[in-house]
Order: C-alpha cells, then sequence, then structure tokens
C-alpha cells in the first residue's frame, strides 16, 4: 500500500535552541523589552513578525537609544544610529538604531531568545528549590522588564501613581509579574488601545524606582561566568518627575519630549 506522503513526510519542526546562560539571557531580555514598548520606525515597510525580527528601532527618549545601544554591544551586536528631529510647536527627537544586514539573523535570534526564556522565567512562577543563582537572576529580569518601560514606555505619572501606558499585552503582562517578583503589587487597568500598568506612590514606588535603576556592575559580585546555563525548565534610569495632578501623563507615540 502506497503511503501518505502528507502525513509520512511532514517536516520536522526547528529543534528547540540552547537556553542562553544567564550573562547573555538578561542583556538579550531587557533587549527584548525595549524593543516591546515602541513601535517601528517610520518608513518602515509594515510586517507580520515579531518586534524583533524589524532591522531598526526607534525612540524618542537619547537614554533609551543608549541603553539600547549598550546592550546589543555587550551582545556583540553593531548598529548605526542617527537623530532627528520633528514637530513644529513643539519640537521634539528622534534616535533610530539599525542594525546592519549581515548582522540582523544574530540579531532577531538572540533577542527573541532572550525574551521566551526570559518570559518562561519570569511567568513560570517559583521553582521549589531553585538555586541561588536562579533566584537572584529572576530578579534582575524582573528589574529589567520595569527599567526598560520606565525608559521606553508612556509614562502615565499621577500624585498618588507610577503608571507605564503599553500596547503590547505580553510585556504588560511581564511587568505585572516582575512587580510580584519584587514584592510590589501592580494593577493592570485596559485602557483605549492600551494597557495601564501602575503601582501605588509611596514605598512601592519607590522600590520599583531603585531596583529598576540599579544594575549590579559586572565582576562586583560572585556570578555565574558567562556560559553557565539556567537550569531547564520551569540584568540607571532617572526617576520621573512628578507632575501637578492636572498634567496629562505622556503617551508613547507621537513622541512628546
Amino acid at each position: 500500500m502506497a503511503r501518505n506522503p502528507a502525513l509520512l513526510d511532514r517536516p520536522r519542526s526547528p529543534a528547540t535552541p540552547p537556553p542562553l546562560d544567564w550573562q547573555t539571557l538578561g542583556d538579550a531580555f531587557e533587549a527584548a523589552c525595549l524593543l516591546r514598548c515602541t513601535a517601528p520606525p517610520a518608513g518602515a515597510r509594515p510586517t507580520t513578525t515579531l518586534p524583533s525580527h524589524a532591522p531598526g528601532v526607534e525612540f524618542n527618549r537619547e537614554d533609551a537609544a543608549q541603553r539600547m545601544r549598550q546592550l546589543l554591544a555587550r551582545l556583540d551586536i553593531p548598529v548605526t544610529q542617527e537623530v532627528t528631529f520633528g514637530g513644529l510647536r513643539r519640537r521634539y527627537e528622534l534616535h533610530r538604531l539599525w542594525v546592519p544586514p549581515e548582522h540582523r539573523s544574530a540579531y532577531a535570534r538572540l533577542v527573541d531568545a532572550g525574551w521566551w526564556q526570559g518570559r518562561r522565567e519570569l511567568l513560570g512562577g517559583p521553582v521549589p528549590g531553585a538555586s541561588p543563582a536562579r533566584r537572584r537572576w529572576t530578579s534582575r529580569l524582573a528589574a529589567a522588564a520595569w527599567r526598560s518601560a520606565l525608559l521606553a514606555g508612556g509614562r502615565h505619572v499621577r500624585r498618588h501613581i507610577l503608571g507605564i501606558r503599553l500596547t503590547d499585552r505580553e510585556l504588560a503582562a511581564v511587568l505585572i509579574r516582575s512587580a510580584a517578583v519584587l514584592d510590589v503589587p501592580a494593577v493592570l487597568r485596559p485602557g483605549t488601545g492600551c494597557f495601564l500598568v501602575s503601582v501605588a506612590d509611596g514605598p512601592d514606588r519607590e522600590r520599583i524606582l531603585r531596583s529598576a535603576s540599579t544594575e549590579p556592575a559586572r565582576g562586583a559580585v560572585p556570578e555565574p561566568a558567562r556560559g553557565a546555563v539556567p537550569e531547564p525548565a520551569r540584568g540607571a534610569v532617572p526617576e520621573p518627575a512628578r507632575r501637578p495632578p492636572t498634567e496629562r501623563g505622556s503617551t508613547p507615540h507621537p513622541p512628546r519630549y
């Protein structure tokens, strides 16, 4: 009897890539969070791929662009940067970063792997018997997620809350979980075309800002060497100025900085 090629000759799915080591994971995950806070650069071709597949990214804050360049330099991904100006009555800067064509494959692979592995570490919940290194790095991933959102997300600051406006549902979920890892309760509220993740003013706000602005220097304390792989299965943000209660918060797009 002739075999059925539609069933027997179905191509196999590619093998799951090996996990990133902790140092690489921290950098790649933070870069992925920065990307998910932004929209594709103006003039880029529409695409249905994940944000990390886009060859360029556009920030409306210089410190966010500089942080992205720092992370990609650690990952050995070169970028070119250009600064443009827009607006009529209110001028603003756009900082565009582009990855050269010959490095885009490695860029997409690293940032995608960093996002999914970091997301899994955070959303998978605490692992019984996890090593001290794993617990420490889970907290660093949580701080990296908030650092990215504070740099590149739409800040929504009120007298009683510190909030971030996001259009990415998955990143909003990661921020909620990351706040819990940092022992801070966070609230998620749907808005018009976006999600608002917020923490209360006072100790909760200060703990988030303190965690997100502190990145341990490499080598300052004993760390797993680059190449130390996470256990199977189951990384200075300026404090945003307090605004008067009557002032409206900012939105990610169009830029207002």
